[in-house]
């Protein structure tokens, strides 16, 4: 078979960049080398970490906040068992809804292992080891991310485990080391914390969510201690972790280098992903790699051999599925003459734990470093009337604007629904509003979006109307 293009992964990026291929008239394929399609983010990251929140969020409101609005529960109980069963399910709806576009979509797709022969074929390898190939003219390179591991840590899977086997686990913990405070550790940290375990957080850095503007992991890590009881140890440098059936011995130096042990029945190793390129045969394509295992590309991401491009966790940048979707959309649309952008800089970051955390633009740390003036306007959720009214009154909303100009650049939520709120912020920094543009909008009443508004009302000659 001979295409046009030709995706080799179908995670948000590939299976996203063979769709808007498909649409602008070239003969697609896509290649997944596992036996269902969506990559890590369908089958072990975004989907079925969300599909536990929500269950374990449920099971949390029921045991602490339902008496307070008038509901009454008797003998209320966790079942693991149902809560895995009905995540795989949700996973089981997304993989058909893919299937379905592909067909829609009339894009071939092949089960194996792909690898270049040379720039314009592909061996497919399937799980039996049959081999077939195709010629493309073009390839798109969506291979995702594995979680990164630590040479001193082996992984064994049973009780040293990674966030693939986190979301399968079939009993509650007692006690859950997770040994990185980051995203992926501290929305399984959460889910199973609902549920009654006791969480510790083992972090190198000073605080959790580094990367992130300093307001929102201070403020996270109150709020988790608060509500769910997680204990967090900064400044920690793990060196060490024994397996003893069922407990988990680990070593850990402290900022004045004494050795501190903790013990608990696992221990979630989740100190981020690193590129997956193995088995694609990038040399025989001569295609060159960049730094940190990550494939070098240009602005139009395009690698050093025409017609082969490289998208998502795989090239520098967030590794986040929204990125990577925005990439295939600009790969595919850049292969038949339009011009389209990505302003990275605009591209959000979430943290699905509750309160709910994200941010887009930039830091504050980062306007300080550059000598930028700026100015911050803020509100706090216990002034909301919506969050005081559904009882999820933590957070804030900070909103950085250009001293001059009032241009807002960058803003930081923490607070109720923020994965979706932060959308409005988005948008506007696309059309580079001014805080005084967003403070002169009609926000409905009463809306936890309403907190936006007056974070941009506090900045604008500070007239916030509610603090």
């Amino acid at each position: 078979m001979k295409y046009d293009v030709t995706v080799i992964g179908s995670g948000p990026g590939g299976y996203v960049a063979a769709i808007r291929c498909a649409q602008l008239g070239l003969k697609t394929a896509i290649i997944e080398k596992y036996n269902v399609l969506g990559g890590t983010c369908l089958n072990v990251g975004c989907i079925p970490s969300k599909a536990l929140l929500d269950s374990s969020e449920h099971y949390h409101n029921a045991a602490h906040a339902f008496a307070e609005h008038g509901i009454e529960l008797d003998n209320l109980q966790v079942n693991i068992q149902q809560m895995i069963k009905r995540k795989g399910e949700v996973v089981k709806s997304n993989n058909d809804g893919i299937s379905f576009l592909m067909k829609k979509n009339k894009i071939d797709t092949y089960f194996g292992l792909g690898s270049f022969v040379n720039k314009n074929t592909i061996k497919i390898t399937d799980a039996e080891g049959k081999e077939q190939q195709i010629e493309t003219e073009k390839t798109i390179i969506a291979t995702g991310s594995k979680p990164t591991t630590l040479p001193f840590l082996p992984i064994d899977k049973q009780r040293v485990i990674t966030s693939t086997e986190a979301l399968t686990l079939t009993e509650v913990p007692k006690n859950l080391i997770i040994i990185g405070g980051g995203v992926i550790g501290l929305e399984l940290g959460s889910v199973y914390a609902r549920l009654g375990t006791k969480v510790q957080v083992i972090e190198f850095m000073d605080s959790i969510i580094p990367t992130m503007d300093r307001a929102l992991g201070k403020e996270l890590q109150r709020v988790l201690k608060k509500t769910l009881g997680f204990e967090f140890f900064m400044s920690h440098k793990v060196t060490g972790a024994t397996n003893e059936g069922d407990v988990v011995k680990v070593t850990a130096e402290n900022s004045k280098g004494e050795t501190i042990n903790f013990e608990g029945d696992y221990v979630l190793v989740s100190v981020g992903r690193k590129p997956y390129t193995e088995g694609l045969g990038l040399e025989n394509a001569g295609v060159q790699m960049g730094e940190r295992g990550m494939i070098a590309v240009n602005d139009h991401l395009e690698t050093n051999v025409p017609g082969i491009f490289a998208i998502g966790d795989v090239v520098r940048g967030a590794m986040l599925a929204h990125k990577a979707e925005e990439e295939g959309v600009l790969v595919a649309e850049h292969m038949v003459g339009q011009k389209p952008h990505i302003n990275y800089n605009l591209i959000p970051g979430v943290v699905y734990t509750w309160p709910e955390v994200a941010g887009v633009g930039f830091t504050e740390e980062q306007l300080k470093e550059q000598g930028r003036a700026y100015k911050i306007g803020s509100f706090p959720f216990k002034a909301s009337g919506r969050a005081k009214a559904s009882g999820d009154t933590d957070g804030f909303v900070k909103v950085l604007a250009d001293k001059q100009t009032d241009e807002i650049l960058g803003v930081h939520m923490i607070g109720p629904r923020i994965a979706d709120l932060i959308a409005e912020a988005v948008t506007a920094m696309e059309f580079r509003a001014s805080a005084e543009d967003v403070a002169r909008m009609s926000h409905a009443h009463p809306t936890y979006a309403e907190a936006m508004k007056e974070a941009c009302l506090a900045a604008t000659e500070n007239r916030a109307i509610h603090i």
